[in-house]
Parts: C-alpha cells; sequence; structure tokens
C-alpha cells in the first residue's frame, strides 16, 4: 500500500465564493502605456498638506500603538460635527465607528443588520461592490431597477420589491455609477418604505459633498422617522483624496452601532493610530474641498460638452459624483464591445455590463486630469467619427 501523501490534493474554499463576482475590478488595472485611463473613481489630486504634516508627525510622535477600537474620541466628536454641519445629520459622538475605509464600513453594516437569507434592496445599477459584500455574508441582493431616463429611484417598483424576508433597503446618493442625486421627496418616500416594512436603510454617502446640478444631499437620517432606522456611511477618500490611507465611518441608532464595534474588534481591531489625528485634520480643510469641487465640476463640463454630439452617445448630465454613466447602444456596440474598440484607440473605460443593470452602457470618471480628459474626446472622436 502507498501510503506517499498526495502532495497535489488541497482542500476546497468555501463555496460562498463560487460564483462570487469582482465587479469593475478587470477594468480597473492600469493599462498599457499611452492609454488613457477614465476608469479609477479617484480624486487627481494631492492629498492636502496639513493631512500629510499631520499624519508624519503623529509617527514621529510614537502613535504606533493600539488605541481605542472605535476611534478617538476626538476623531468620533469631530465626525459627529461635521455630519451636523455638512448634512443636518443629528448624531452623538458614541455612535460613530472609525473603519478601514467605507468599504469595511458598508461591509460591517450589511453583517449588523442581515442575518443569512435576508433580502436587501439594490437600486440597480448599483456600485459593484455592493452585491458581492451582501452575498458573501449570505443575504439574498435584489436589484430594482432605477428610471433609466435619469437614473433616479423608481418608488413603485421599490414597493413591489419588498417581500416578508426584506430587511433592508441601499441608497447611495450621489450614485456611482450614474452620478443621479435623489431629490428630497424621493428620499422621504424611500423613509416612508421602510417605516412601513420595518426595514433598515444603508445610505452610502461617501459623495455627499460633490453636488453639481444645484440641488442638496438628503441624507435618510435626516428625514422623520429615517434617524432610528438608518446606518449612514462615508469616509475621506473621495473629498479629501485619501484613498490609500482608509479611513471610512459609520454613523447610526446605538443598538447598531455597537454591533458594528463588535465586528471590528474581533477584525481590524482600528484603523492605524497615527491616521486619526491626520482624519480629524482633514475635516477642518474646506478650502480644499471647494477647489477640489470647482476642478470637478470644470472637468464635468469639459467632458459632457466633448462627447455630448458624438452620435450614438446618450449623456445624463451627470448631477453629482464624478462619474459619467453613458448609454453607448445608439452605436450598435454592446458595452463590452465599445469598452474594447476604446481600448484600442486608445481609451480604457468599463463596460458596465459586469454589474447588473448596467448592460448597454459605460462609466467613466472625470476624476482624471484635464489633459487626459482632452485627449481622450480627441481619440474617441477619432474613432467614432
Amino acid at each position: 500500500m502507498d501510503t506517499r501523501l498526495n502532495l497535489s490534493y488541497m482542500p476546497a474554499v468555501a463555496t460562498r465564493f463560487d460564483n462570487l463576482g469582482v465587479g469593475f475590478a478587470p477594468y480597473l488595472q492600469p493599462p498599457p502605456d499611452g492609454v488613457i485611463r477614465w476608469t479609477v473613481g479617484e480624486p487627481g489630486f494631492q492629498t492636502p498638506e496639513p493631512v500629510i504634516s499631520t499624519a508624519v508627525s503623529e509617527l514621529l510622535d510614537g502613535k504606533t500603538k493600539y488605541t481605542r477600537g472605535q476611534g478617538s474620541p476626538a476623531l468620533c466628536e469631530a465626525v459627529a460635527h461635521h455630519l451636523m454641519k455638512t448634512s443636518n445629520i443629528s448624531v452623538s459622538p458614541e455612535n460613530v465607528l472609525i473603519t478601514p475605509g467605507a468599504k469595511q464600513a458598508l461591509l460591517y453594516s450589511y453583517m449588523t443588520v442581515l442575518n443569512p437569507g435576508d433580502e436587501a434592496i439594490l437600486l440597480s445599477p448599483s456600485w459593484a461592490s455592493y452585491e458581492p459584500m451582501i452575498s458573501i455574508i449570505g443575504g439574498v441582493p435584489v436589484n430594482v431597477p432605477v428610471n433609466r431616463k435619469n437614473f433616479h429611484p423608481d418608488i413603485d417598483a421599490i414597493r413591489s420589491s419588498i417581500t416578508d424576508r426584506t430587511r433592508m433597503i441601499m441608497v447611495n446618493s450621489p450614485c456611482n455609477p450614474t452620478g443621479a442625486v435623489y431629490t428630497r421627496e424621493e428620499i422621504e418616500e424611500i423613509v416612508s418604505i421602510a417605516i412601513e416594512n420595518d426595514l433598515w436603510i444603508i445610505s452610502d454617502e461617501i459623495y455627499s459633498r460633490l453636488i453639481w446640478n444645484g440641488g442638496e444631499h438628503v441624507s435618510p437620517a435626516t428625514v422623520e422617522g429615517g434617524k432610528e432606522r438608518t446606518i449612514v456611511i462615508s469616509g475621506w477618500s473621495k473629498t479629501w483624496a485619501m484613498t490609500g490611507m482608509r479611513v471610512g465611518f459609520l454613523a447610526g441608532p446605538q443598538q447598531a452601532v455597537r454591533a458594528a464595534v463588535k465586528c471590528q474588534a474581533n477584525s481590524a481591531s482600528h484603523i492605524p493610530t497615527f491616521m486619526m489625528e491626520a482624519a480629524r485634520v482633514a475635516l477642518d480643510c474646506d478650502d480644499h474641498v471647494e477647489q477640489f469641487s470647482d476642478a470637478y465640476r470644470h472637468r464635468r463640463n469639459l467632458m459632457v460638452q466633448g462627447l455630448e454630439d458624438i452620435p450614438g452617445l446618450r449623456i445624463v448630465n451627470p448631477e453629482g459624483a464624478f462619474y459619467l454613466f453613458i448609454d453607448v447602444t445608439g452605436t450598435g456596440m454592446s458595452d463590452v464591445q465599445f469598452a474594447d474598440g476604446a481600448l484600442k484607440a486608445g481609451v480604457q473605460l468599463i463596460p458596465a455590463s459586469l454589474i447588473t443593470g448596467g448592460e448597454g452602457f459605460i462609466r467613466v470618471s472625470y476624476a482624471a486630469s484635464e489633459e487626459d480628459i482632452k485627449e481622450g474626446i480627441s481619440r474617441l472622436r477619432s474613432w467614432l467619427l
């Protein structure tokens, strides 16, 4: 009898990963040299200098040890003040959790409100990571299509999607990938549905300070009856150009935050200690936020004006965030064919059929530099005209 070990055999991984997607990841890889990159949702600016200098100072001061897992009291208090100042959200500092990026805050929130088999409503097309995150913890994503003309919620469709297994509604306004900013009336309707059916609302507000249509950011947490059932998610990545620093937060009802604190205590512990004071300082860098916003607004106009007269492209003016969600069906190509053709023309785009409800659309980011926007438009025009 041969007792030698079969070293080529490996045990199987958990089946939850078998059909789990990775969203836009295949098209977010750096393109070949010379290709214009319109894919990554990352601010094209340097992190504000006060943030950098504070992080360095904290490192030199020895802030490299374990600390309060929920986040420093000063930072939690600053976030609570920031939410009231910018969004009229009233929350106690004790009900704020600082997380390693907004993505981690989202995952904690899903873990907090969903049991295996619970349904979560997504307004589709939605950000690429929501659906896999919900699936990985055993939740059931329910994609409810938005209005295709302006990408705003279809309230009747949301109501008709409710079942006895529905547990939460996901809201993202301003929206990635569509750029839609939901109206106060739409948010009030969503809160009303949540109240009627005893649902949680997870509100991803990472782009709340990037609004271009003269509208207002309305958080479900500010609508009557919404505060008691809304977990607000945000972070520093987009507004202060701090994507690689991985700092986010969640805020909401006490019982939800307490559960999320347990998630963090048993996983990430806390964000880097030296980043806590740096993140607090960032909240006071309003002059940088205004400069970034002015640049985004200008780049948005450049991209819209440069693309809207190309035959076959239907563009809905983005109301917020820094993305265009473009209908390319008029070109006779699928979104994948369009993205592959654009890459050959020297422009990297994202085909939106990689996410549920995105078929026939491409997503582009105008967080790119002005030079890359102008050159990319020129290359697409040469290819399509």
